[in-house]
This record gives structure tokens, sequence and C-alpha cells, in this order.
């Protein structure tokens, strides 16, 4: 079964669905790289308009996935990096793509799911979604999906959530903002629709140029973008070789409590 699949139509969208439903689309190395691909394709495509992602089966994005992160904590530090780096680079190319992008979540979204969420231009949700900053129950940090969680939910909501990993229903991440908008689930493409219309209407050089707008008047910068998403995948791999987050990972891949150090 491939992990990626891609379905269009006439109008010039294009519909990226993650395809490890048995796994709740998690994400793997080999997905997160058949993603990553996919995306750079079409972001030089003059003629698409406007780039959807779902998630196939019961569940939009599980996070990821708990064995390759197990797997990369215990490797050698530079592979452990480069791992991290692959999802940096994810995130950027989803973020940087010239075509507006819209996140259709149904089921669950955990952990790295939320990067891929707020990465995106628009989100939206069925009622039924739920959503939660997961990793601190594994002994980790969000660290490589802060800055697009934070801009979008703000530091403070997002302080509370990945401090708790406490889960947030539909209506609660769209009032934080993580979503634009929560519809009944049978409603769900149908809103959707209503949004692909709205930016079909619109100047597709323009909507790339806002695009850059927002980032230039939010005062970011290539460079400064660079070094933050150097020192992110620095963070994630050193805390994914420690101790806690082995236990942590291990606890849940054996489906038990994790045994977490006692403070003092």
């Amino acid at each position: 079964m491939q992990m990626l699949r891609i379905e269009r139509d006439p109008r010039g969208t294009a519909t990226l669905i993650l395809n490890r439903p048995t796994e709740r689309n998690a994400l793997c190395a080999e997905l997160i790289g058949e993603l990553t691909e996919a995306l750079t394709g079409l972001a030089a495509e003059r003629d698409l308009r406007v780039v959807l992602l779902a998630g196939a089966g019961s569940a939009f994005c599980a996070g990821a996935d708990i064995a390759d992160m197990r797997a990369a904590g215990a490797a050698e530090p530079v592979q452990n990096v480069a791992a991290a780096r692959r999802f940096v680079a994810l995130l950027d190319r989803l973020e940087r793509m010239p075509q507006p992008t819209v996140a259709v979540v149904h089921g669950a979204a955990y952990g790295g799911a939320l990067g891929l969420i707020a990465a995106c231009d628009i989100a939206v949700a069925g009622m039924a979604a739920r959503f939660a900053l997961s990793e601190v129950r594994l002994g980790l940090v969000p660290a490589m999906i802060s800055p697009y969680v934070i801009r979008a939910i703000g530091a403070r909501q997002a302080g509370r959530f990945m401090l708790t990993a406490e889960a947030m229903d539909a209506a609660t991440a769209a009032r934080v903002g993580l979503v634009h908008e929560a519809v009944e689930d049978a409603a769900l493409p149908a809103a959707v629709a209503k949004i692909v219309d709205a930016l079909l209407a619109g100047g597709p050089c323009a909507q790339a140029e806002i695009k850059l707008l927002l980032r230039r008047v939010t005062g970011r910068g290539d460079a400064a973008d660079a070094v933050l998403q150097g020192e992110l995948a620095q963070w994630i791999a050193r805390l994914r070789g420690s101790a806690e987050a082995t236990e942590g990972l291990t606890a849940f891949l054996e489906k038990r409590p994790a045994k977490w150090r006692e403070p003092g």
C-alpha cells in the first residue's frame, strides 16, 4: 500500500492523503520522505491552485511513529539529528508552499500532527476530531512543531497544552485558533468545498504574495528560521536519546504506564 495518495480534480486542487490507516497515519521516516517529495513537486506546478492535506481511515494522524522515535533516540547522535531535520524540513516545505494549503482533520490528531495542521494556511475539523500535544507523556517535548503551534494558538495556550497533554475537542481547537472552523463530521466535505471555492476565486499570484507578506510583517526571515530549525532538531534529538524518553517511548510500545523518576 502506498503511504501517500494524491488525488486531483480538474479545477486545480490536489489532496495529499496520509495512507497508513492501520497505524492511524503515524509519521514514519518513509511517509515523511514521501510527503516532503510530493510537496516539493507540487510547489513547482504553476497550474495548481490549492493543496489539501487529509488522512485515510479513522484518524488524521497519530503523530510520530513511536518505534521510529525510539530507534532514532538509540542511534548515533548524527543519525538522530538527521532524522529530526527531515521532519523539520517537511514542516518548512509545507508552510512555504506557494499555493494555499488546507488541513482537513477528522479523528485523532496528536503530537506531530498538530505541526502539520498549524503549518497549513487553513484548517477545518470535524466535531469528532480530538487533538493533543502528547509529547510530554512520552518524556519528550514538541520542539520541532513548536513555532507553528505557537503562531497558531499563542504561547499561553501552547504552554498549557504542551505541559498537560490534555486532549482538546474540535470546539476547543477552534476556540484557541488551532483550526479555523469545526463542523459536524457529515458537513466536513461541504465546509472544505466552500473554502476551496473561495480560494479559487482569488488571484494565485496574489495569494502566493500574501503568504510572503505574512512572513515579512511578522518579522521572520530565512536566516533566522534556518538557525531556529537547526536548534530545534538538536533539541529533540538530545531529549529522545535521554533515559526519560527511552522509558516513555518503551512504556508506550509496551502499553504500560511510564515509570517516571521521582523529583528530588
